[in-house]
């Protein structure tokens, strides 16, 4: 019976149309032995597939300057595929699968990350579900606090390096290697859960461990009450809003119009439940003026735009292309804030109901 590939990676990416100059957000899934890219992450069958065989990948992929984390894939028969990250580290989390695949692939090797499962075996007494009633201990057990990271509180979390620490010294474990396997499995099977873009970057794949032995890397348990507020960015002020979702940002950006094209300050509030980025009148106003669905979406940094004016010379935009393909392009205030924004946005589109 012949093997099914493994699913190296997956995850929304922008790609090129390869007879016109457009870009659409795919589903993008990378194989031990090629790239399946998708309309939306439901569909049964690809919409077209890339092999790797014989193929180069080049990045950064200088071809189209007005977008960023580009990169590109060249087939044996010399034909480019050009796909487009949200940010610097999702483009090269890509690349460094896809050039191990292709190494892979000409050595006549099996794609294998590299693990600690084979230099360190955990004991066979020990049991998850029973860590994890200790764990959860309110006298001997992690102790849940309130975390602050990039103007947002994080209420009964904990760090990576707490759970370290905590198996360490409940001898649940040998060494610190051996804690980051431990805190992994009890990770995968759902007893802890990330929170906060650094975690849950982790847990998706974008790092060598799922779990990080961190301090600026934050989990919870789910049945704790966890929820995380979001600070105003103009008087550090938690805004308590009559809406389900816990505000993970907010703050002001420049939204251009879809009809006149023209560019007008609005304050965004980003949710995750539901998955929406609304926006409102800076001067205030409770009811929203508009709202971006953000599940399924992409979002990725944009140098410049065609067929529009600039609002000034020192353009921050980022693009927001819904699942329904609606573009939405904004302005932030700098390449800092730019960054925060998608990294939010990205965590909330896929996270978020």
């Amino acid at each position: 019976m012949e093997r099914e590939p493994t699913r190296i990676r997956e995850g929304y990416l922008v790609k090129k149309g390869s007879m016109f100059n457009t870009w659409k957000p795919m589903w993008v899934v990378l194989l031990e032995d090629g790239i399946e890219f998708y309309k939306r992450k439901a569909d049964n069958s690809p919409k077209g597939m890339i092999p790797l065989k014989g193929s180069t990948i080049h990045s950064p992929c200088q071809d189209f300057g007005k977008r960023m984390f580009v990169f590109k894939l060249t087939v044996a028969k010399q034909q480019d595929h050009f796909f487009q990250a949200a940010y610097l580290e999702e483009r090269d989390a890509w690349v460094r699968d896809i050039k191990k695949a292709i190494h892979c692939i000409d050595g006549g090797q099996r794609f294998a990350r590299k693990s600690t499962r084979k230099s360190i075996r955990l004991p066979e007494t020990i049991n998850l579900s029973a860590l994890y009633l200790s764990m959860k201990d309110p006298e001997k057990g992690i102790k849940e606090l309130k975390l602050e990271k990039d103007k947002r509180v994080f209420n009964h979390c904990f760090t990576g390096t707490c759970v370290i620490d905590w198996l360490v010294s409940s001898s649940s474990i040998r060494n610190r290697k051996e804690g980051l396997l431990l805190a992994s499995s009890l990770l995968s099977e759902g007893y802890l859960q990330p929170a906060g873009d650094t975690s849950k970057a982790a847990a998706e794949g974008l790092s060598d461990t799922p779990f990080l032995d961190l301090s600026d890397a934050y989990y919870y348990f789910p049945d704790s009450g966890f929820f995380c507020e979001g600070y105003s960015s103009d008087d550090d002020v938690v805004l308590k809003e009559e809406f389900r979702g816990t505000i993970v940002k907010q703050g002001c950006l420049l939204k251009q119009g879809h009809r006149r094209k023209n560019w007008k300050v609005r304050k965004f509030i980003l949710r995750d439940d539901p998955a929406y980025l609304h926006y409102y009148d800076p001067a205030g106003g409770e009811e929203p003026l508009g709202a971006i669905h953000l599940r399924g979406c992409v979002v990725t940094a944009v140098e410049d735009m065609p067929d529009t004016k600039k609002y000034d010379a020192d353009n921050i935009l980022f693009e927001i292309i819904t699942a329904n393909e609606i573009h939405y392009y904004l302005q932030a205030a700098s390449s800092t804030e730019r960054t925060e924004w998608i990294k939010a946005i990205q965590s909330v589109s896929r996270t978020g109901k």
